[in-house]
């Protein structure tokens, strides 16, 4: 998938939609097994024999009961998850997304024709967003090609989600609106929406029927931009996006109640096409340290991003990008698409726009002036200062390790990504002293609909692996082949996961069919080694691959003593990202990071010592 650009193709993006086959229900004897020996790593004996009595009672029981409910389920429903998942993973969720479910990353330009430069953010600006509008063309006209493996196609859906997607908060449940349509489908909304010094502006990007270019739409960047630096911050309404979900839910009721219009400016927010954000900071940024860059893109500042919308194209003083997406509607792969489809494109055109510099008269942009009273901009004051809080505890460091990259792993015959994860896990092991349980994204998109299940990283084979590089004792011949070991373990379970045969989203839906049949909670659940381990969302590793294009991104940690762990890997270089929570004392990102670097290098010696 690497290379795979938005060319004119004969295929249409989302041809293959109907002929995806369903989401599998894996086997439960399977799931259970797997399950029992993700455990293993996290019990003593006398632990790990009570919940492996646990598991079989579940098997002969209660578990084999479910497990017949949800093949019935699932033969209903092409993806028999699809709608628990987004409900369980995001919408049910009362905590302000915006930290801490959201991703951002910055745009890779910097690296080449864009290095930080003050005076550049309205014309760059202009140039990034309209590649950002011809992609959108792309996926309208289905132009965008399938995404394959070998000559399989895989689900396209989520790139529906990319363009005017909104969360909108409910008191006890959110729910996500999508206006995109493609052109066969019909209309669709062509406007932008600026979010600048507290103040909202909207301005169409079709006009006479086809795209505004560059010189147009920074006629109406600089239109804006000038506005808000000579007049008034406005209310920042968009900081409401950031609170705790039901009381965003209840302001926003309380808004629309004060005046109609209200409604009408939400709805522009929410159809738009992305939300573009004109910041005033001016982060640091290099090649080898996107660290400060990274951190305003996801705790900068809240009046201009709209936390819910599911793209905000964050600009800053100093001419760099970047991006803050709510991950509700789609996983990561899709901004990284895009990201990579922008960023080659800027550096094809040397970073300027080589066409005409005719400016039509067009409409200016309108500016949405929200109603407001004592009461909401208490409640905005409020939202800002909950965020700004939660904000200052957070940890994000992201640094490039230029030792060597995938080419050395590869000519290693070491999958990279597997090869970042045991360093990860060796890490941990050392700055820790116990295992860590980690939780690794595979995509599950081979299915109709599908997203993610788990990988476990932490397994039996990892850890003995661990304990040997800690042990003096063992010869290098025993820690190269541990290491293989763990390597060959980590490859067939990202094999398994990602045709259906992982466990997590199975386990899920057993303990939903319970909750929706009203049946007490299974003791499988309840049981400590299953926290411990890493379920109901308690991994003390949250991680993923990025890819392995110029896209970097980060998400908070899963849980207050763990770490968010995110990378993207190169011929010459893994750029990793690493989050963490200032107030947890046993946590310390920089710290892993290091260990992770130090780690890197153990692994290739012990290759190359082996093979001496």
């Amino acid at each position: 998938m690497e290379n795979q650009l938005a060319t004119s193709t004969e295929e249409r993006t989302f041809q293959y939609q109907d002929s995806l086959p369903s989401l599998p229900v894996p086997s439960l004897e399977e799931s259970l097994k797997k399950y029992l020996e993700s455990v293993k790593p996290f019990a003593n004996e006398k632990e790990y024999k009570k919940t492996e009595e646990i598991v079989k009672k579940f098997q002969n029981g209660i578990g084999r009961e479910l497990h017949q409910k949800l093949l019935e389920r699932a033969k209903g429903k092409k993806n028999w998850l699809e709608e628990w998942w987004l409900n369980v993973a995001y919408l049910d969720v009362r905590a302000p997304s915006q930290l801490n479910v959201n991703f951002a990353g910055p745009a890779p330009h910097f690296e080449h024709y864009w290095p930080p430069q003050e005076g550049t953010q309205l014309e760059r600006g202009s140039i990034s967003l309209w590649h950002n509008l011809s992609y959108w063309q792309l996926l309208r006209k289905e132009k965008l090609p399938v995404h394959k493996v070998g000559n399989i196609p895989l689900d396209m859906n989520q790139f529906r989600m990319l363009f005017s997607t909104c969360k909108v908060p409910g008191i006890t449940r959110d729910s996500v609106m999508s206006y995109f349509r493609t052109e066969n489908e019909g209309h669709c909304p062509s406007h932008v929406v600026v979010l600048c010094r507290g103040r909202v502006f909207v301005f169409d990007v079709i006009h006479e029927g086809c795209l505004i270019t560059p010189p147009e739409i920074l006629r109406q960047l600089t239109y804006i931009h000038k506005k808000c630096h000579s007049e008034p911050d406005g209310p920042g309404v968009a900081a409401l996006t950031s609170e705790e979900r039901t009381r965003w839910a209840k302001a926003r009721e309380y808004l629309i109640s004060l005046d109609p219009e209200n409604l009408t400016m939400l709805e522009k927010i929410q159809s738009s096409l992305l939300v573009y954000s004109i910041e005033d900071g001016r982060p640091h940024v290099t090649p080898e340290d996107y660290s400060q860059i990274t951190a305003m893109l996801l705790t900068g500042d809240p009046t201009v991003r709209w936390g819910d919308k599911s793209y905000n194209l964050v600009s800053f003083s100093n001419g760099v990008f970047g991006c803050n997406c709510d991950h509700a509607p789609y996983d990561a792969m899709v901004i990284v698409n895009i990201s990579h489809y922008v960023d080659e494109k800027i550096f094809e055109n040397e970073g300027r726009w080589k066409g005409s510099e005719k400016v039509r008269d067009i409409p200016l942009p309108e500016e949405l002036v929200f109603t407001v009273d004592e009461k909401i901009l208490d409640c905005i004051n409020q939202a800002k200062a909950q965020y700004l809080k939660q904000a200052s505890d957070l940890q994000i460091l992201v640094y490039a390790f230029t030792s060597f990259g995938k080419k050395l792993t590869k000519k290693m015959m070491l999958h990279p990504d597997t090869f970042i994860q045991l360093a990860l896990q060796l890490a941990y092991y050392r700055l820790h002293g116990r295992p860590g349980c980690c939780y690794e994204t595979a995509m599950t998109r081979y299915f109709y609909h599908g997203r993610t299940e788990t990988v476990r990283s932490c397994t039996v084979e990892a850890v003995r692996w661990c304990q040997s590089m800690q042990d003096p004792s063992t010869s290098h011949l025993e820690q190269q082949q541990k290491m293989l070991q763990a390597f060959a373990k980590h490859d067939k379970m990202m094999r398994d996961c990602s045709i259906g045969k992982g466990f997590d989203r199975h386990l899920l839906g057993l303990s939903l069919i319970a909750k929706e049949e009203g049946l007490p909670v299974p003791e499988l659940f309840t049981d400590p080694l299953f926290s411990k381990s890493g379920g109901g969302g308690n991994f003390a590793l949250s991680t993923s691959l990025v890819g392995y294009l110029r896209v970097q991104g980060v998400v908070v940690p899963m849980v207050h003593d763990g770490y968010g762990f995110f990378y993207h890997i190169r011929d010459d270089r893994f750029v990793v990202a690493c989050s963490a929570w200032k107030s947890c004392s046993e946590t310390d990102a920089e710290k892993l990071i290091q260990q992770v670097f130090h780690a890197f290098h153990d692994m290739i010696q012990l290759v190359n010592t082996a093979h001496l």
